[in-house]
């Protein structure tokens, strides 16, 4: 890291702080100076850091995931655009580093920085930042606090931001949901899915939860069960007339106000038909790849609304005090083990794996959960 120094101005008797020009810290990235197939654009690159000043920091990375966002991110097919920069003076090109999670801990940080100090844990502040590396040198704004828990996992704090958090915002923000309430949502095992059920097991809240069938389906109701689930129905049931009444049955009156989709298509429109009057339909995702078809009446007759979210976006228009009450809920919640660590294999610091990680992220198969990269 850059060494405090201090010279002597024109004037005698007085001081003025300064920093050395250089850091004397390695560091290594994953990066990119092109869209392209990840696996192909992708480099491996040293680099010297650059040096601390008064009014940076420098964190050193703990653990990074690979999402399906930092792939479509190197394609050039992800709404927000990487930045591309040189890394350090020696360098003569523009790259742009990737990965858009993960936890990193603050080791060095200059004079007149007061909210962050050496030891802190922190995530990124911008979406895009880029966090396959080992270090990194920018200003505090970069950073944001992660609260003090040791009750938490270091693979719960990389993946915090984006699924914890959407599950999080999205039942807090668009109805006022009390106790026994319901909410209904597809893709019920997915990442964001199983914070759904963890925050709403937590809060008093029902859930009932929509999932693709397959031949262990018995298994995978289980496991939603376990979790907090109240009920598990598949995609292909949601639309019959026996499924209607079972929920009718369920619900009575307390028709669900939330609905919560990531898939689109088909099941979206089956869902959305089950909100009571006044509902919310909240989209996500689209990982059927097919469009949201919604039939007249439910805006007409029962005056649905519906909203697309998109956690990125949030961070980016609320203050650093809002993004740290959010984390600190979560963070509470995962420390009560209301929201268990993800499942996870972890991804060897090595240009290879990285590549072929990216590209089981690609075709998303992992063999193990989510992938981790632990420095």
């Amino acid at each position: 890291m850059g060494l405090l120094f201090r010279t002597f101005t024109k004037a005698p008797r007085q001081w003025r702080r300064g920093y050395s020009s250089h850091s004397d810290i390695t560091a290594s990235a994953m990066v990119y100076s092109e869209y392209g197939q990840p696996s192909q654009v992708l480099k491996w690159h040293s680099y010297r850091l650059p040096a601390l000043t008064s009014t940076t920091v420098q964190v050193k990375f703990l653990a990074s995931p690979i999402n399906p966002a930092d792939v479509n991110m190197i394609q050039g097919a992800y709404p927000i655009k990487p930045t591309y920069q040189k890394l350090s003076s020696d360098d003569d090109k523009l790259l742009a580093v990737g990965g858009n999670e993960g936890v990193a801990q603050v080791i060095a940080v200059g004079d007149q920085v007061q909210d962050l100090k050496v030891g802190d844990q922190v995530v990124m502040a911008n979406t895009g930042y880029g966090t396959w590396r080992t270090h990194a040198t920018g200003p505090a704004s970069d950073f944001q606090l992660l609260p003090n828990n040791k009750k938490v996992s270091m693979i719960q704090k990389a993946t915090i931001t984006v699924n914890p958090c959407t599950a999080y915002r999205m039942l807090k923000d668009f109805v006022k949901l009390n106790q026994g309430d319901y909410v209904i949502q597809n893709g019920g095992n997915s990442a964001v899915g199983q914070a759904v059920i963890g925050i709403s097991k937590a809060w008093g809240l029902k859930t009932i939860n929509v999932v693709r069938n397959r031949p262990d389906i018995d298994k995978l109701r289980k496991e939603l069960t376990d979790l907090g689930a109240t009920h598990v129905v598949t995609d292909e049931d949601l639309g019959k007339h026996e499924t209607r009444a079972l929920i009718k049955s369920w619900v009575g009156e307390n028709k669900p106000l939330l609905g919560l989709n990531c898939v689109g298509g088909k099941s979206a429109t089956d869902m959305a038909r089950y909100l009571g009057e006044n509902g919310q339909f909240v989209t996500y995702g689209a990982m059927s790849r097919k469009p949201l078809s919604l039939p007249a009446s439910l805006l007409i007759f029962k005056n649905i609304s519906f909203h697309g979210f998109w956690v990125s976006k949030w961070a980016e228009v609320h203050s650093k005090e809002a993004r740290y009450q959010m984390l600190e809920d979560v963070v509470d919640l995962m420390s009560q083990g209301k929201l268990g660590e993800p499942k996870w294999t972890q991804v060897k610091w090595d240009e290879e794996s990285m590549k072929t990680s990216v590209d089981q992220g690609i075709t998303g198969f992992s063999g193990g959960g989510k992938q981790v990269v632990i420095f």
